[in-house]
């Protein structure tokens, strides 16, 4: 009975680490269920806002024209040229991020359009920097892992396979 005693305690102490161990991947299988419902949810708030400056650059095409020949400083394109690429891209590639379709290429896309967005202004606010970064980083974070599961990507992936 001696022996047995005296094992007890270093089974017990192998088992703490194993058991962490378990409880950690049983976790982490849990929150991988949610990748592509966090993804989705990315995709729509980050379309959103893109969407929404798009529409607005549309509503009022000259006010449009007179901020990006006055306020914007595009670099290497006439401000014409940029209105129009910029307002495109603002509203085309948020439909594809959202649909998943050519998911990457959109994030990437946005974020070009992102980063200059802020390049062209000559002074941006504290929050609103703040509110590009965190744009930023989702869309790096879609570019670099992919869109998830619940996207027309996969679906078409999924069947040419």
């Amino acid at each position: 009975m001696n022996t047995l005693s005296s094992t007890s305690p270093r089974l017990r102490a192998e088992s703490l680490p194993a058991r962490l161990v378990a409880l950690f991947d049983f976790g982490a299988s849990v929150l991988d269920r949610f990748q592509s419902l966090a993804a989705l949810l990315a995709r729509i708030y980050v379309a959103q806002v893109f969407f929404l400056s798009g529409l607005t650059k549309l509503r009022d095409w000259s006010v449009t024209l007179f901020l990006f020949q006055e306020e914007y400083n595009v670099p290497f394109l006439s401000p014409e040229v940029a209105a129009v690429m910029g307002t495109t891209g603002e509203l085309a590639l948020p439909v594809l991020l959202v649909l998943g379709l050519g998911g990457r290429f959109a994030a990437l896309g946005l974020s070009v359009v992102n980063v200059a967005a802020v390049a062209s202004l000559s002074e941006i606010a504290p929050a609103a920097l703040q509110q590009h970064i965190t744009w930023g980083v989702l869309l790096a974070a879609l570019a670099i892992y992919g869109c998830g599961k619940w996207t027309a990507d996969y679906v078409i992936a999924s069947r040419w396979r």
